[in-house]
């Protein structure tokens, strides 16, 4: 380590941000006597330094001088040099419009560069990198573009390492579509894949990651709960607390929709789980205190509760789209719990009566019961004129009508045969 670089780390270290951002740039830049691994570090803090301080131009142009420099330097080094520094693009804190557009245009300009230098693989990982990037702003037909053409290289290439990670971006998309059919088909092709080369723990975790959400979706929380705990031991283990915590957010969002609350507990107490918790220093005593909150009242079957927890925790418990849309689920089947138990003793009764009991709008409880009618929930029928909703007992199913079915049935056999029988002897 040169002495400049030195000096440049510790005014880093006692937070002089100009000055050591000064003295990297004379190491990555300017000096002919720094060695390249100087020069990688330099560029490295230098990204650090701005991602901190959100200079987006400033990182933009990082990339264009260190592709430049690299090239020339240390051709070995240039592709993983380039990737590191796109990728801080989404750790900068606002990550907006600006960034964005900055971001794109150097991952372009990378793609570009690497075409003209024939870098074919690096130009396919920048290209994955971009697909990630619309993937991450939701223009999934752009994302499939790129997909489409990558898959179409690295099977032609028989580069599972690769493909893995294609595919499995091809299923997230899909999932955010809704085109559940085609996510599962593209998940499988990834564990395909990755059954006949080696998988990374990483990638592992996020091939686990998705069966788990994709086996939410069918309703199977039981085979869900088991790859989320499979993906989690692979994220605690590699010390990636932020993705470990969102797996245990899961895992208790599956036992929450068995009806196992006590389990929630007994996972919270898991040895791994506490050790992964304690040393996570981000970590905050109310992490999953919402969700504990949420268990709770779908034991205790309060619509009320759950709409308190839902209003105080908006935040929380609306940021992921997983656990937001199965806490809809929850809600539903509450209401409906509630609005049986209500309706249970009478025949008739105002629909203003059963929303003061449950203190909801009149119109999303009329609309609710309508739909429970269509559903075969119970027997009734909406007043809508007077605002009543009469009752029935379920009807009795009627063992004669069955079996004068399959009288006729029988009958009409037998004239079948007797016809058969004419037409022979004719």
């Amino acid at each position: 380590m040169s002495s400049q670089l030195k000096e440049a780390d510790l005014a880093y270290e006692a937070d002089q941000i100009n000055k050591a951002e000064n003295l990297y740039q004379v190491v990555a830049f300017d000096s002919k006597d720094s060695t390249v691994q100087d020069k990688e570090a330099s560029v490295g803090k230098l990204a650090a330094i701005y991602v901190k301080a959100n200079k987006v131009q400033d990182l933009y142009e990082l990339v264009s001088k260190s592709r430049d420099l690299f090239s020339k330097v240390s051709k070995a080094k240039v592709g993983k040099i380039l990737k590191d520094l796109i990728d801080k693009f989404s750790a900068i804190p606002v990550y907006g419009t600006e960034v964005q557009s900055l971001e794109k245009k150097a991952i372009d300009e990378s793609i570009e560069w690497a075409i003209t230098e024939k870098k074919s693989f690096l130009r396919q990982s920048l290209q994955l990198k971009m697909a990630s990037v619309y993937y991450r702003r939701k223009s999934y037909p752009d994302c499939l573009k790129i997909i489409n053409n990558l898959l179409r290289e690295f099977k032609k290439l028989d580069d599972k390492s690769s493909l893995i990670e294609v595919q499995l971006l091809e299923s997230k998309v899909y999932f955010e579509l809704r085109n559940y059919a085609k996510s599962k088909a593209s998940l499988t092709s990834a564990k395909t894949s990755a059954n006949s080369v080696y998988t990374s723990s990483k990638v592992q975790a996020e091939l686990d990651l998705m069966s788990g959400i994709l086996h939410c979706e069918d309703g199977d929380y039981e085979t869900a709960f088991s790859y989320f705990y499979e993906s989690f031991e692979s994220f605690n283990n590699s010390n990636d607390y932020e993705s470990s915590i969102k797996l245990l957010k899961y895992m208790i969002l599956t036992k929450i929709m068995l009806d196992k609350p006590d389990e929630i507990t007994q996972l919270l107490n898991n040895k791994s789980i506490v050790n992964n918790i304690t040393k996570n220093r981000k970590y905050k005593s109310s992490e999953f205190e919402p969700m504990k909150l949420i268990s709770k009242s779908y034991e205790n079957k309060s619509l009320n509760e759950f709409q308190q927890v839902l209003i105080k925790y908006n935040n929380e418990l609306s940021s992921d789209l997983i656990i937001k849309s199965h806490f809809k689920i929850l809600y539903n089947n509450l209401l409906e719990q509630n609005l049986l138990k209500i309706i249970k003793p009478y025949s008739v009764v105002e629909i203003s009566y059963i929303s003061q009991q449950i203190k909801l709008d009149s119109k999303l409880i009329e609309s609710k019961l309508s739909q429970m009618i269509l559903d075969g929930v119970f027997y009734g029928v909406l007043d809508q004129g007077n605002g009543w909703l009469y009752i029935y007992d379920e009807p009795k199913k009627d063992p004669n009508y069955d079996h004068g079915l399959s009288l006729v049935q029988e009958m009409n056999t037998v004239v079948d045969l007797l016809y058969e029988k004419a037409s022979s002897l004719n």
